[in-house]
């Protein structure tokens, strides 16, 4: 039986409002308070997400990614730094004049 998206959304909207109040109260790094409303609103998330898709064919702008990522994940994020530091080398070419270029005109 699919999950009514209305309900669904009225529970993460909860879900949320504990999750603040666990984390303005947090006495801990390892707060259980908050380890427990972060649960629950991760589990809210998806229950809502999934009823919106099932109901609506539409899906949130939001991604839950598992703390637990592969090798892959990690090189993809490399591969990123490398092209953003050539980008940065490229702008800066792009700075410099040309050695023996004619000046401007004005």
């Amino acid at each position: 039986m699919a999950t009514d998206p209305r309900a669904a959304l009225d529970q993460f909207v909860i879900a949320l409002h504990r999750h603040f109040e666990a984390a303005a109260g947090r006495l801990s790094e390892l707060d259980p308070t908050v380890v427990g409303a972060y649960e629950e609103l991760a589990s809210a998330f998806v229950t809502y997400d999934d009823a919106l898709f099932d109901a609506f064919d539409e899906v949130t702008p939001f991604d839950l990614t598992d703390d637990d990522y592969d090798d892959d994940d990690e090189d993809d994020a490399d591969e990123d730094d490398a092209d953003e530091d050539d980008a940065d080398e490229d702008d800066a070419d792009q700075d410099e004049p040309d050695v023996g270029a004619a000046p401007p005109r004005l």
